[in-house]
């Protein structure tokens, strides 16, 4: 298995860059996301990559973080997404999108993807469901404060879905206690 190369990057043509490793040349198909954070042709690179290998071809592809190569990997488990739909979706999002509309269950962001339809985006969304999903203390970029963080957990483990308890917290007070926030949010609930 390739799990990085590290090179002079010889040409980009999206979706795919090649790379020049030590009189190599290897041809690396890349997300969009990766694709914009590239540096200039004839300038080093280091993409995380993973390879697979068909009957027909092996392909390498390639990514700028290790956590959007670890989304790509759970996404081509899946039955039905294969590699170039998983490099759509996540051209179209980042890790933390994604993330976030797992935890959310929304499709609504996941159809926007080429080549994602309601179902298919109904099907990833239920089987990442657990396996991927945001961070409740960092949702949407905002970094919650451990009080916050607790009252989520709290819901969640009240049997509150992670999107009622992100509903039901969002106006929470800044600094409040965790007790506050639990009646906060619970008041917040119960008007829903």
């Amino acid at each position: 298995m390739i799990g990085r190369i590290s090179g002079i990057l010889l040409d980009k043509t999206p979706p795919q860059v090649l790379v020049d490793c030590n009189g190599v040349g290897y041809e690396v198909d890349v997300p969009m996301s990766t694709f914009y954070n590239l540096p200039h042709t004839g300038e080093k690179v280091v993409l995380f990559t993973h390879l697979t290998v068909r009957e027909d071809a092996h392909l390498l592809f390639g990514f700028g973080s290790a956590s959007e190569r670890a989304l790509f990997r759970q996404l081509i488990k899946i039955t039905g997404i294969g590699a170039r739909i998983a490099l759509a979706i996540l051209s179209g999002m980042s890790v933390a999108e994604l993330s976030q509309a797992v935890t959310l269950q929304e499709t609504g962001r996941l159809v926007k993807v080429p080549g994602i339809g309601k179902k298919t985006a109904e099907r990833l969304l239920l089987e990442l469901k657990g396996k991927v999903g945001a961070d409740l203390g960092t949702v949407a970029g905002v970094v919650r404060d451990d009080a916050q963080t607790d009252v989520l957990n709290a819901l969640v483990a009240l049997g509150y879905s992670d999107k009622e308890a992100l509903a039901a917290t969002k106006n929470m007070p800044a600094g409040a206690s965790v007790s506050d926030g639990i009646k906060f949010a619970l008041k917040a609930l119960s008007k829903g």
